[in-house]
Formats: C-alpha cells, sequence, structure tokens
C-alpha cells in the first residue's frame, strides 16, 4: 500500500479524491460503507427462501470471500492511484448468485475433445468403456472388494484383475498399483534397494510432469548404471558394468521419443539371455502397454505385452489407461517369485489401487477376452482404428451444424489434417483426419479457442495456420450438437 503521504498515479500525479487526506484514512472510510456479512445475505436471500434453500455456513462463507474481494479491488485501485468506491449491494448479491452457481458446478466437467489427441493427459486420457461405468454402480454401496463370499475370509482387492491379466498375458502373476510410475517405483525399491540396476543411456527417459527415469532410481533406494552410448548400445556394454552388486536388468521401451539413423540397441530376447547366464532378473517397462497386436493395423512399435512375457522378461510393466483404454493404473506382471515379492514391499500398500479402479479395470480387462467385439466397446482402441471415411462423415455433419449457427458471420470448413494418440505414446506415427477450420470474423483464433474452453458446454480444440480446428476422430456423434450449442453462445454474446 502507498504511504500516508499521497496515492500515487500512473502519471507520478495524486488523484483529486486523496488530496488533503490520507490514502489509509480514505480506505477505512471506503471500508465502512461496505455491507456486513448479514446485510449481505439479506440482500441475496430476498423472500430468505434462497437462503433457507442452502446451508446456512456455506452462504456465510461465500458472502465473506465476496466482500474479501471487494476489499482488495479497493486497496489495489488506491495503491495504483485510481479513486476506487465500492460496488452498490445489489451487484454483491449478484455476485454471491454467481459464487454459488461456481461452487454448485464440478470443477472436473465434462468437455469435448475435439484436439485430436486421443489419450490426452489434461482431458483425462483414455476414455471409458461403458462396461467400465456400469460396473461403478457396485462403488455406491458396499461391495465385495476384499473378501470372498464363500467363506468370508480376506482375499487380494485386485485378485479378479489378476486372474484376467494373467490369462491375457501369459504370465504366471500380476499385480497392479495406482499408475506405472509407481509400477516402476516398487519394482526397483523391491528388487534393486541398495544395489545397481543396469539400463541403457538412451532409455533414461521424462515424460510428463517432469518424471524422470533416474529421479525414480534415487527415490527407490538403487543405484543407476548406465551403459552404452545416447544411439549406439551393445550386450558387451551390459555385460562389462555387471558386477556383485548387480540387482537386474532393465530395458525400457521409450515410448515418447524415438531414435533413428547410426543406432544400435539391445533388445529383449538378447537382455533375457544375458539376464539368465547371470542369474540376474530383466524389468521389461513397456510404457503404453497393449494387450494386443496393433501392427496389422497400422500402429507400428507398440509390441503386445505378451511378446515380453515369452521372450522371458521377469517383471513386466505399464499402464491401464493408455493403450488398454481404461482407468488410470500402473499394471505389473510376471513371474510369481518376483510379484510375491514386490506385492510385500510395504510400499505396496501406499501404492495400491481403490475399489473404483478396480472395478473399472477389471470390467476394461473383461472386454478383451472378447476380441471380436473389442474395437465397438473400447473407445481408445475405436478413435484408434476408425476409418477415415466414418471421421469425414461425422466431419461434414459438424461442419454443416456449424456453418448453420454462424449464418455468414464466419465460415465453417473441412481440412485434412492429423490426429495423434498423445499421453507419449506413438510419437512418430500421425493418424490422418478430417477437420472443421473455424473462423468468426473479427476474432482471433487464441480468443476463439479460449471462448470455446470456457463456454458450456466446454469444447477443447486446437490452432493451426491462425485457425481453429475441431478434429472429428476425437469428437463422438452425440458431441456434434454440444459444439454447434457452444458455437450458438459464441455467436449470441457477439450480437449483444
Amino acid at each position: 500500500m502507498a504511504s500516508d503521504g499521497g496515492a500515487r498515479m500512473m502519471d507520478g500525479h495524486r488523484h483529486p479524491l486523496w488530496k488533503g487526506t490520507s490514502v489509509r484514512s480514505t480506505l477505512q472510510d471506503l471500508m465502512r460503507q461496505l455491507p456486513a456479512v448479514n446485510e449481505l445475505l439479506d440482500a441475496y436471500g430476498g423472500r430468505k427462501d434462497a437462503v433457507r434453500e442452502r446451508d446456512a455456513k456455506l452462504l456465510t462463507r461465500l458472502a465473506r470471500r465476496i466482500l474479501d474481494a471487494e476489499r482488495h479491488r479497493l486497496r489495489q485501485e488506491a495503491e495504483k492511484g485510481l479513486a476506487p468506491s465500492p460496488r452498490p449491494l445489489d451487484a454483491l448479491a449478484f455476485e454471491m448468485n454467481r459464487a454459488l452457481t461456481d461452487f454448485d458446478r464440478p470443477r472436473t466437467h465434462p468437455v469435448v475433445n475435439a484436439t485430436g489427441v486421443v489419450l490426452h493427459s489434461g482431458l483425462g486420457r483414455a476414455p471409458w468403456p461403458d462396461a467400465a461405468f456400469a460396473a461403478l454402480e457396485a462403488t455406491r454401496r458396499y461391495c465385495l472388494l476384499e473378501v470372498e463370499a464363500e467363506e468370508g475370509k480376506r482375499r487380494r482387492r485386485d485378485a479378479f484383475c489378476e486372474d484376467l491379466l494373467v490369462e491375457l498375458t501369459g504370465a504366471e502373476a500380476a499385480f497392479v498399483v495406482n499408475n506405472n510410475a509407481a509400477a516402476t517405483l516398487i519394482i526397483l525399491n523391491t528388487l534393486g534397494a541398495g544395489k545397481q540396476i543396469v539400463v541403457s543411456r538412451s532409455q533414461m527417459i521424462e515424460i510428463g510432469g517432469s518424471f524422470r527415469l533416474p529421479d525414480v532410481f534415487e527415490a527407490s533406494g538403487c543405484r543407476l548404471r548406465e551403459v552404452g552410448t545416447t544411439n549406439r548400445s551393445y550386450v558387451r556394454d551390459y555385460e562389462a558394468a555387471l558386477g556383485d552388486d548387480t540387482a537386474a536388468l532393465l530395458l525400457v521401451h521409450t515410448s515418447n521419443y524415438r531414435i533413428v539413423g547410426f543406432t544400435e540397441h539391445v533388445d529383449l530376447p538378447e537382455l533375457v539371455a544375458l539376464g539368465r547366464e547371470h542369474g540376474l532378473p530383466v524389468i521389461h517397462d513397456v510404457g503404453s502397454g497393449s494387450l494386443i497386436d496393433l501392427t496389422p493395423l497400422g500402429v507400428p512399435d507398440e509390441p503386445p505385452v505378451q511378446t515380453s512375457v515369452k521372450a522371458g522378461a521377469d517383471v513386466v510393466c505399464f499402464s491401464g489407461d493408455k493403450l488398454i483404454g481404461g482407468p488410470q493404473a500402473g499394471i505389473i506382471v510376471g513371474k510369481k517369485e518376483w510379484i510375491e515379492k514386490i506385492r510385500k514391499n510395504p510400499l505396496a500398500r501406499a501404492l495400491r489401487i481403490d475399489k473404483v479402479t478396480c472395478v473399472a479395470l477389471e470390467a476394461t480387462l473383461k472386454l478383451y477376452m472378447e476380441p471380436d467385439s473389442l474395437f465397438a466397446k473400447v473407445p481408445t482402441l475405436g478413435a484408434l482404428t476408425e476409418s477415415l471415411e466414418s471421421i469425414e462423415q461425422r466431419a461434414t455433419l459438424l461442419q454443416r451444424a456449424l456453418d448453420k449457427v454462424l449464418d455468414g458471420k464466419g465460415a465453417a470448413l473441412l481440412l485434412e489434417d492429423t490426429s495423434e494418440l498423445g499421453a507419449g505414446t506413438l510419437p512418430t506415427h500421425g493418424l490422418p483426419t478430417l477437420c472443421v477450420t473455424l473462423d468468426i470474423k473479427g476474432v482471433g483464433a487464441t480468443d476463439l479457442a479460449r471462448a470455446l474452453r470456457t463456454g458450456r458446454p466446454s469444447v477443447f480444440s486446437r490452432i493451426k495456420d491462425d485457425l481453429v480446428l475441431l478434429d472429428a476422430r476425437t469428437i463422438g456423434d452425440d458431441d456434434v450438437s454440444l459444439i454447434a450449442e457452444a458455437l450458438q453462445h459464441i455467436v449470441e454474446d457477439l450480437d449483444s
């Protein structure tokens, strides 16, 4: 706050309001003009029924928040040398209504993903299958989570998921934690705490949120031994690094980047052979994780988990909310000897999944038991493999709907472009798509994209060449009307 000597203005002169008085005393006078909390509640309640319908403590908290914000505004304007004045009571009462509306609106609300990023981390990654949502009904009440019904004895909460994972991957055992970073942490801590784990320098990855593999090594209590160079590693590099304190060999699938050109890398069978020769377990972090072979569908470089198991990896870990298309989870499969040790690690309690993840993951995994209908039931796989012809049909419907809303105030046109899988998966593999470009006269692309995001319904798009793009690959048929509704609100605001 400015000193009692006077308020500052942007040009260095004092505002007439402050002449002959102090900023502090003038502010005190302004603060006294603000209503008391009860006065604001009375103005908001009017007939009192609005207040009676809501908890008095909540309304009081909101009223105090609004009055605090008003005091802060007055101070800020005074410090800038302006001539602040309190807003009238009816305006503050309107703020009460808006604050209550904002409070009732969930912060995590549904949005339309028109970005073209199938696995959008900011928008919740994989959209769940209907079966996973239906399974959540069981979690609203007491449910059979850690007890079996026949004898009433306790059982593991992930037992059903383990049965399915063993069946689907061919592994001896399975264990599930809350994400793949947690899976990596508990594996390294169990197999290598206080010891050395050998990994290629080219696999020292960083993924979203500044998650770095070397940091996980440090947190797990094991020592990292990098071998090879960024672009070339050989079996002899691993072998030369082995010592009495070596606990395991690690292979990391680089899901979120590729090194091409003059390269040489050790593949899993080679590493497994080295591990068996020296009596060392081999860990394979496959990252995104797929339970089916996507190569015939034009998706390369994402080997299914079953391939790692068959190759002899002792422990394999991967995500549940990427290519599998289920809830967030870190899935660990492999040899029973190692899975049991991981399960008994004290960290297992801290990293375990909750009942919602249990039932949603189980429901998702069951879909993989019926492969003929899999792509129709798992939205991620459907979006990944949808034909360009089908996408074009949806894009055309969207273009016509938006063109009707614009009514000459702008243009909505079709554009061929490329979608991406996202979440650090298949970074070099684009997906051909059809987009609708959106352009409104007098409105910049950045402002238009912001208006779409902050509106209701909320629509997330992408910007290319100063145009807003709505990618038809990641929108559903029901989203067409929602996008048109969002645009209608924007057009109406421009007209008002």
